[in-house]
């Protein structure tokens, strides 16, 4: 018989981003604390939010989340308060743990705004909530995440219906265009220890599947190291401006499968660097939806908190992996940076 509480909240896990510009650059700083990214670096990259006055959508979407996801919960007899904490911005975790406590939660399931395990993705996460929770001090609520849902049926569906949307804003069908799928960077050395590129490529097989995808490629996006350091490839413009050098694309569906929500990487890499080559080179592109609000990902959160809960027995997944694990093991995504000394230019952080 375990000693542990009932779970009695909930809580929405994420990166956080600036909302104004006066936040970027203290934003900004958060991100690249201990990191060896030069402050040219930083400036230049201050400039991207500068096209969207100094606003990341990332906030603005983890809101309409969690109210699509206490709607979820209200409509399924799950009775949890949901709460909202994030690792780089306020709400901070800190702040979110400090406010649970105070509302008497004790042990809450958590879901992080990330579908694919690596450091930065999962354990970082991790590392951050139980530094805050030492924070907050005797009290604190426990912290459980759910397990990852990139092969979940209900993620796979959403993204294949974004897929099905893109190609019809452009008249053609996945299966006659070239489907890109990005995902974030890692350095190699991250990705050595985890199963992100694993999971990415089962994911996005399982998506074309759905949609009726032939030509699919999975290709990364937003990397943030030295040149020295190698890092996952190909990055997405390459994979583009290749592809069309060899076999004159036409037309070009991307779908950001490893970001959840529209933030700034994805606005900024795809939605004006990809999108301006594709019009130089003009080739039609549509930029699918990422993960959002669609009714079937919020659906999937729901379950997997079900899964938790004891209300079911079933834990579904489709493909060859199967459903991963609840608890994540010790040496899970371990990772300890090389930082060699950057040159100026040198990483992407955004968000």
């Amino acid at each position: 018989m375990s000693d542990l509480p009932p779970y009695d909240s909930f809580l929405l896990v994420s990166f956080g981003g600036p909302e104004g510009q006066d936040d970027v650059m203290p934003f900004l700083e958060n991100v690249l604390r201990g990191k060896n990214v030069p402050r040219e670096r930083m400036l230049e990259v201050a400039e991207h939010y500068a096209h969207f006055d100094g606003i990341s959508p990332i906030n603005q979407h983890n809101r309409e989340l969690l109210a699509a996801i206490k709607s979820e919960f209200e409509a399924n007899g799950i009775d949890l308060p949901v709460y909202w904490g994030n690792r780089n911005w306020t709400p901070y975790f800190s702040e979110t743990l400090r406010q649970m406590k105070a509302d008497g939660c004790k042990r809450t399931l958590a879901f992080f705004t990330s579908m694919f395990s690596c450091y930065s993705g999962c354990r970082q996460y991790r590392e951050d909530i139980i530094a805050a929770r030492e924070e907050v001090g005797d009290g604190a609520p426990i912290v459980e995440k759910v397990r990852m849902g990139f092969n979940h049926p209900g993620f796979v569906a959403a993204m294949a219906d974004n897929i099905q949307t893109a190609a019809k804003s452009i008249d053609v069908s996945p299966g006659e265009t070239k489907v890109l799928f990005t995902a974030h960077s890692i350095p190699m050395g991250m990705a050595d220890n985890c199963d992100y590129e694993k999971q990415l490529r089962e994911s996005s097989r399982l998506v074309a599947e759905a949609c009726g995808a032939t030509d699919w490629d999975l290709v990364y996006q937003s990397r943030s190291g030295p040149p020295s350091q190698p890092w996952l490839e190909p990055d997405v413009l390459d994979a583009i401006a290749r592809l069309d050098d060899e076999q004159k694309l036409s037309s070009l569906i991307v779908l950001p499968i490893g970001f959840v929500s529209d933030h700034m990487e994805v606005l900024f890499d795809l939605d004006e660097e990809a999108a301006a080559l594709c019009q130089e080179r003009n080739i039609k592109m549509a930029r699918a939806a990422s993960a959002g609000t669609h009714p079937e990902f919020v659906s999937m959160i729901r379950g997997l908190v079900s899964e938790r809960l004891g209300l079911t027995d079933e834990k579904p997944a489709i493909g060859d992996l199967g459903p991963w694990h609840d608890v994540c093991p010790q040496d899970c995504c371990t990772y300890t940076p090389r930082r060699p000394p950057s040159p100026v230019g040198a990483g992407r952080p955004n968000r």
